[in-house]
């Protein structure tokens, strides 16, 4: 085994979109605060989201850093500064970026990487060139995967077996074979690239090989959560993994690294905080639906009917306008909405990007109305707040399933079907049951006090993963000194 204190370099190379930069960001700090010399492959843009975190490790002594490169936007025709597919929403806009990835990604397989000399490469499953890249070298490669075990066990089931073909309607109720818990799902639950092969269901399956090709794969995730999944997920895939998380938990303690974490708000945090304390505990639903979803206005109406009838305070995060059925851009609420939640002082509207964190973790807040991605989920239940579940496309459903099924700790708004965010929405999901749902969540029935119990008990147990013994700490600490015994090996 090589000393604890030989230098172990990771480079580290996220997808550039949101959902997958702030978690794999997370991870590399981790990394670094565990003895890693850390190089993180970004470019400009995308580096102005986390840089002053980085800088504030670096100022603390650990070794970690950025290495920016230049996004080649022009040459397929993107305007300076859109170098992140959250930054977009059309699909034409979409392989621009695309585009631009496949110039980049060329440079950094031949030129960058090579130039960080790592002992393991740490990058998104999507950077699937990155495996060749690790056997060139001959070094590790460990797979970022933005998801959970349970979800990426019960997607490779349904990629396996099909089960969707067996039924005679997209509503008719299937069993996804093989796992642990009995799962059921529909038809129209399902990503549309499972139902209809196209190119992405091929891309899809390159980035599987080149994961099982790989050293392994490291989650955001706990074993307490769902570590059944984790043991699952190895037998089926046959390959290591890891669940390090929750990586919110472990490496933003302090108001500054919750508050600065992600783009920037149009709400200073103290505004924020103080309309929060002016709350009763647990009085207040948050919402919102991510880095990617942009909901048409007749949705959003029904949104803000639903939550304006509820009578519950709430804090909502708006990404950005929708386009209406004319094609012009609109942000679709209601008539007068804004200024009478504010006048009641009974909402905040918050545009674009929200301190996520520090709303969470705040105790007047009581719940959560998510679309259950997987960095909003975990960082629900680091906080230990039940949720109002509304999948919306990815493996969302999935991962709805575990949150309402498997943990107990939501209840689902009803949405029943995948969209493509590119495409007209299939199902409007009405005002009454986002009022449904939310007045359930919030309410004192016994049904709901029993969930917001187990959401508070999952929370304790996602704060003790992360601390010294805990599940995940133990995990990083154990795979570090397998990289470290892999490097000796090499060297040997």
């Amino acid at each position: 085994m090589l000393p604890e204190n030989t230098e172990f370099r990771i480079t580290v190379l996220p997808l550039f979109a949101s959902g997958h930069v702030i978690p794999i960001i997370d991870m590399a700090r981790l990394f670094a605060h565990h003895g890693a010399t850390v190089t993180i492959i970004t470019t400009e843009s995308n580096a102005c989201v986390f840089q002053n975190s980085i800088d504030r490790d670096f100022e603390a002594g650990f070794k970690i850093q950025t290495h920016i490169v230049t996004f080649p936007g022009a040459e397929v025709g993107l305007a300076p500064g859109i170098e992140n597919y959250s930054d977009v929403s059309s699909r034409h806009l979409q392989a621009k970026i695309y585009q631009a990835f496949l110039i980049l990604d060329k440079l950094i397989d031949q030129e960058i990487i090579p130039a960080t000399q790592p002992d393991c490469i740490l990058s998104d499953l999507s950077h699937s060139w990155t495996t060749d890249t690790a056997e060139r070298l001959g070094v590790p490669r460990l797979v970022v995967s933005v998801s959970n075990f349970m979800a990426y066990s019960a997607e490779h089931s349904v990629m396996q077996h099909h089960p969707e073909q067996k039924v005679a309607s997209d509503t008719e109720a299937f069993e996804i074979p093989g796992l642990p818990h009995r799962i059921q799902m529909t038809k129209s639950q399902q990503p549309e690239f499972f139902i209809q092969r196209n190119a992405f269901t091929a891309m899809l399956e390159r980035y599987k090989e080149a994961e099982r090709r790989s050293y392994g794969t490291v989650m955001n995730t706990f074993y307490e959560l769902d570590g059944v999944y984790l043991e699952h997920y190895k037998k089926i895939i046959g390959i290591k993994a890891w669940g390090i998380g929750p990586v919110s938990l472990a490496v933003n303690k302090d108001m500054k690294g919750k508050s600065e974490r992600g783009n920037k708000s149009n709400v200073e945090s103290e505004e924020l905080l103080e309309w929060l304390n002016s709350k009763e505990p647990n009085s207040v639903l948050y919402v919102s639906f991510g880095s990617m979803v942009r909901f048409p206005p007749p949705q959003m109406a029904e949104i803000a009917h639903g939550l304006e009838d509820s009578g519950i305070n709430f804090i909502w995060v708006i990404r950005n306008k929708g386009k209406n059925d004319g094609g012009e851009e609109e942000e679709g609420l209601p008539e007068g909405f804004e200024e009478r939640i504010k006048n009641k002082n009974r909402g905040l509207i918050i545009r674009i990007w929200a301190p996520q964190l520090l709303i969470l973790e705040h105790p007047s807040t009581g719940g959560f109305l998510t679309h259950c991605g997987w960095n909003s989920s975990i960082e629900g239940i680091s906080a230990g707040k039940p949720m109002v579940t509304w999948p919306v496309s990815s493996e969302q459903f999935y991962t709805e399933k575990l949150l309402t099924e498997v943990l107990q700790v939501g209840v689902p708004v009803g949405a029943q079907w995948w969209w493509n965010m590119n495409e007209e929405m299939k199902e409007i999901v009405s005002r009454e049951k986002v009022g449904k749902g939310v007045g359930f969540l919030m309410g004192a029935t016994k049904e709901a006090v029993a969930i917001r119990k187990r959401a508070e008990q999952l929370g304790a147990a996602a704060n003790r993963a992360v601390q010294s013994g805990g599940s995940s700490e133990q995990n990083l600490v154990s795979l570090m000194k397998e990289l470290r015994a892999v490097k000796f090996k090499g060297k040997a």
